[in-house]
């Protein structure tokens, strides 16, 4: 990985952006890695189809956590079916980088936990 995507990764771990909860979120959806510890919990509030707010909360490697932090950012204000096409390579793509392979699933943790969260949603579970 290039410094200057270290250091981005590093500065969203330290700084991360949209951590926290929302109060009266429309939706909130947890999930975590059992195998390394890493917990996210996402709350969402949806606008008009749109992603109109998201905060993040729960602990994890830097990958995991800033990753998330990217996430977040990049969907705020999105269509959630456009949101639910993200792949994993747009992940990857976002935090800059190749990730090792040993930390695809913790960087990927966050897309996971949203498309889950989008998608049960969507069905009205």
């Amino acid at each position: 990985m290039e410094s200057d995507n270290l250091e981005y990764i590093l500065d969203h771990y330290k700084n991360p952006r949209n951590f926290g909860t929302i109060e009266d979120a429309d939706f909130s959806y947890e999930e975590g890695i059992p195998s390394c510890g890493d917990v996210i919990r996402l709350d969402l509030k949806i606008r008009d189809n749109k992603l109109d707010d998201i905060k993040f909360s729960g602990t994890g490697c830097a990958i995991s956590q800033a990753s998330v932090s990217i996430l977040t950012e990049n969907v705020t204000g999105k269509e959630i079916r456009e949101v639910i096409s993200l792949t994993d390579q747009d992940m990857l793509q976002a935090l800059g980088g190749q990730v090792s392979p040993i930390r695809f699933k913790c960087a990927l943790l966050g897309l996971t936990v949203l498309k889950k969260a989008l998608t049960e949603k969507k069905s009205g579970q």
